[in-house]
């Protein structure tokens, strides 16, 4: 009980540290005990010395400015693995809005003797990170911030949202409508956020490169229960949902089956490797719509055993493709 203690005592102060706004309520919650239990941990962090106190401003509870915890002790291996995780997905923008993790870490790299800076600097340049990077647009950072100001602080977004056929320059904006936002989440090449879309009531995943327009409003919004991403995404194959569930059973030939068996493209996924060199991959999928694009992405390397629905989509847009070029 003890080590339980100090350790959420400890992850109260890191929580109210990196996010303002945070009532007892949401500690809570994230903390998993009830509100008369953080009442108890902020009196005796108050006791300690530490100025946590309710800040009405943001609605919950701050922790003052000039109030530092003592620097955290890493070793070589921690600090490598910041280091090379920080350069090269904040510095290098390859999660967009990342930036200021790469700046954090130079703050920490400056605090650690010269010995151990020098010999992280020097392992870093020797480890690589490429992931499928995107260039977000400018205009997407104020979105991002202002998205994320309202999940911290449980406040709805006025927004516009240009859909995927109002991409013309005469298009005109889409309708404004009231968004409660859960959750920002990234998916392979760009930003998304997650939340209840009151035009056309029900949860939405949106882009935040389409948006143009997000306003701050004082309309407050609460959740029954915790959301959930992995509860909403199901066993989409990437991010949409569809339905229903489909038993899916590909077969792929001895030149991509290695690839394939050695990448987990999904997390139900089961393969089974076959004497002649080809494998079976089978997995359970929330509707077709992704997982269609990925199976042409194989070209003739595969084949789609079942399901008959899914067979017979590839089929017709593997035709649709060939007869691109046969035009010229």
């Amino acid at each position: 009980m003890k080590y339980t203690r100090i350790h959420r005592l400890m992850k109260i102060i890191n929580l109210v540290q990196g996010k303002r706004g945070l009532t007892a309520s949401t500690l809570a919650e994230l903390c998993e005990v009830d509100e008369r239990s953080i009442y108890r941990d902020i009196n005796e962090l108050e006791g300690a010395g530490i100025p946590l106190a309710f800040d009405p401003a943001s609605g919950g509870y701050r922790i003052r400015d000039d109030f530092f915890l003592p620097p955290v002790q890493l070793t070589p291996e921690e600090a490598l693995a910041l280091a090379v995780l920080c350069e090269h997905f904040g510095d290098s923008e390859q999660i967009g809005f990342m930036s200021p993790a790469s700046r954090a870490m130079a703050k920490i790299q400056a605090n650690m003797p010269a010995s151990v800076r020098e010999e992280i600097e020097k392992l870093t340049r020797s480890v690589a990170i490429r992931t499928a990077q995107a260039t977000p647009p400018d205009e997407a950072q104020d979105v991002y911030q202002r998205l994320q100001h309202a999940i911290a602080t449980r406040t709805s977004v006025m927004c516009r949202y240009e859909s995927v056929d109002s991409s013309s320059a005469d298009a005109e904006p889409g309708p404004e409508f009231r968004l409660d936002p859960y959750v920002l989440f990234f998916s392979v090449r760009a930003w998304y956020v997650i939340g209840y879309h009151h035009g056309r009531q029900g949860i939405r995943s949106l882009k935040l490169g389409r948006f143009s327009s997000v306003k701050p409003s004082k309309l407050a919004f609460s959740m029954d229960q915790p959301f959930s991403l992995d509860e909403y995404l199901g066993n989409a194959w990437r991010m949409v949902r569809g339905t229903p569930d489909y038993e899916v059973e590909i077969l792929f030939d001895q030149d991509h089956a290695m690839t394939m068996s050695e990448t987990l493209w999904h997390k139900t996924q089961q393969v089974e490797e076959h004497p002649d060199g080809t494998a079976t991959l089978r997995c359970t999928v929330s509707g077709l719509d992704e997982i269609k694009w990925w199976v042409l992405s194989h070209g003739p390397h595969c084949r789609v055993i079942r399901p008959a629905e899914l067979a017979d989509r590839v089929a017709r847009l593997a035709k649709e493709t060939a007869a691109q070029y046969e035009r010229r």
